[in-house]
């Protein structure tokens, strides 16, 4: 009689997908879509979600706010420059003899004015001009100096009177009254204003540098059509080449 065999059946595969099933359920999640595309008819084309999006998401991470503007630096507002002769019928020559600087001709009595804000350095009221010598150091007369606030000094000459109360260490403004036309000094007798433009350097040996060491004719151009021009750069150049040298033995003349 046949003997019968124990027929071995394999387990059954359903436990096992049953156990894949989340697994599988899981894992599907992470690549659906959790927006909804847009509606039917409005010409998007729908990708799906971001996945850099998403990344950020899941690890909090915080949107960066946007960098701030940078702050411009400060810039500086240029000073007011005015032509120094208060009339229409002037005239002055772009070149001086002997040196930088410019006589503007105009009437004995025309007001002179500062060229721009600052304070006033030096006056001189009383006329000690002498032919016999010496020759410049008194050469302008009656005259005041000014600095400007632009580190420029300014310096007319040869006025007929100065203006009450422009004393030094004054404070003016831009276009105040600072004197007169006249012919003091040695202004061989010609009715007219000595303008120089020079650093502001002081000592007894000043008045060659203080009668002018840039030309200011192209300055007097731009004030006289209402221009700001500015000589404070030449200015600066000229002072860091020669600083503040003593007068050379034939220096001459003197505004």
């Amino acid at each position: 009689m046949r003997s019968r065999s124990t027929v071995r059946r394999p387990r059954s595969a359903y436990p096992v997908l049953l156990l894949l099933l989340p697994a599988l359920a899981v894992g599907g999640a992470a690549g659906c879509a959790t927006d909804p595309p847009p509606p039917a008819g409005s010409g998007s084309v729908w990708q799906g979600p971001s996945a850099t999006a998403t990344a950020e998401q899941l690890a909090g991470a915080a949107t960066p706010e946007p960098s701030a503007s940078p702050v411009p630096s400060p810039t500086r507002t240029p000073l007011r420059h005015v032509f120094p002769v208060e009339a229409e019928n002037v005239a002055y020559h772009p070149t001086h003899s002997a040196y930088p600087g410019t006589d503007i001709f105009a009437d004995c009595g025309t007001p002179v004015v500062a060229v721009t804000d600052g304070r006033i350095l030096e006056v001189s009221r009383v006329d000690r001009f002498d032919k016999r010598g010496p020759l410049g150091p008194y050469n302008g007369g009656l005259s005041v100096s000014l600095l400007g606030d632009d580190g420029v000094r300014y310096y007319g000459s040869h006025l007929s009177t100065v203006a009450a109360g422009i004393d030094p260490g004054v404070r003016v403004r831009a276009g105040q009254l600072l004197g007169k036309v006249g012919r003091t000094g040695n202004a061989n007798n010609v009715c007219h204003l000595h303008f120089g433009i020079s650093p502001e350097c002081q000592g007894h040996d000043d008045w060659w540098i203080r009668r002018g060491v840039v030309w200011p004719a192209r300055y007097l151009d731009s004030w006289r059509k209402r221009g700001n021009r500015e000589p404070a750069a030449e200015v600066t150049a000229w002072q860091r080449r020669h600083g503040c040298p003593k007068a050379p033995a034939k220096a001459g003349g003197g505004g």
